[in-house]
């Protein structure tokens, strides 16, 4: 007979207020936020570590409808984040957040935390603030650690994972051959 694997994350809390910072709130992903991330992502430094092209506009249809599921199913997503401040206010900055890693190399079975910027919005400390921001999201829903799975050479998110306190675990080639590093963070 087969015994039930306990559940690995608690039942979703619906969240009291949207997790938010100086200069930007995070929001739950909508539809129309797919074409938002398409936008803001679609340039050649943005995507120097994901590929190096823009990605489809139904890449990014598939994963705001899985943030949203995520979100509904654990507490806690990749989360649209909005600008709140100046000229940004209501732009769509890029997202933050964590997931259940979502291949079947690496880190099966952890939560990721991620983030990512339209190129306009670098180098301001949105994405330490705003990943700040999604691990109480995250810690309040339960989880004990999260990963982060960085492009070897991506310089800027390694910066990200050190503020956040965050430890190299280990060296990694995803399965086309690419390096990478795992960091690690006990909540």
């Amino acid at each position: 007979m087969h015994e039930p694997q306990p559940q690995r994350f608690p039942a979703a809390r619906p969240l009291p207020r949207p997790p938010s910072a100086a200069g930007f709130t995070l929001r739950v992903p909508s539809e129309e936020d797919a074409l938002h991330w398409h936008r803001v992502f679609a340039h050649p430094d943005v995507m120097e570590f994901h590929g190096g092209a823009p990605a489809e506009l139904s890449e990014y249809q598939g994963l705001t409808a899985r943030q949203r599921r995520h979100h509904a199913e654990h507490g806690f997503c990749m989360y649209s984040m909005i600008g709140t401040a100046g000229e940004e206010t209501g732009a769509v900055l890029g997202f933050t957040g964590a997931q259940p890693w979502p291949y079947d190399w690496g880190p099966v079975g952890e939560i990721e935390i991620g983030w990512r910027m339209g190129r306009a919005y670098w180098g301001k400390g949105y994405a330490t603030r705003a990943a700040r921001a999604a691990l109480e999201v995250v810690r309040d829903a339960g989880v004990r650690d999260v990963v982060a799975m960085v492009a070897a050479g991506n310089e800027r998110s390694v910066a990200v994972t050190r503020r956040l306190g965050m430890r190299h675990a280990e060296t990694f080639r995803t399965p086309s051959g690419r390096e990478g590093y795992c960091f690690r963070l006990d909540l």
